[in-house]
């Protein structure tokens, strides 16, 4: 079992920055991929970042290459998305999520857990 807390979300203006954080608990942290996925109203959810268990490998959705940055650190079991110039159409909320099946790379379809959703908020 994981258990995932992303903390972080909020309201910001266009061009802003905001960092949001997921706190994992349960299993040895330094043996799985993490990822962060979102989804926005009346859409699917969709794939942002993923890191793998070193924090060697990074994958980023096409929208969000060039501003968004995932980041881990294993001493604090925690997984980072630092977020910039954000953009209106970044508004969702966003989720972390956990494949312990993979050390490598997180894909919708190998999450195994999900975080409860932190909401993000770009204003125009």
């Amino acid at each position: 079992q994981v258990q995932l807390v992303e903390s972080g979300g909020g309201l910001v203006q266009a061009g802003g920055s905001l960092r949001l954080s997921c706190a994992a608990s349960g299993r040895t942290f330094t043996t799985y991929a993490m990822g962060w996925f979102r989804q926005a109203p009346g859409k699917e959810r969709e794939f942002v970042a993923s890191i793998s268990w070193s924090g060697a490998n990074t994958y980023y959705a096409d929208s969000v290459k060039g501003r968004f940055a995932i980041s881990r650190d294993n001493a604090k079991n925690t997984v980072y998305l630092q977020m910039n110039s954000l953009k209106p159409e970044d508004t969702a909320v966003y989720y972390c999520a956990a494949d312990v099946h993979s050390s490598l790379k997180v894909t919708t379809r190998g999450v195994d857990y999900w975080g409860q959703g932190t909401q993000v908020t770009v204003s125009s």
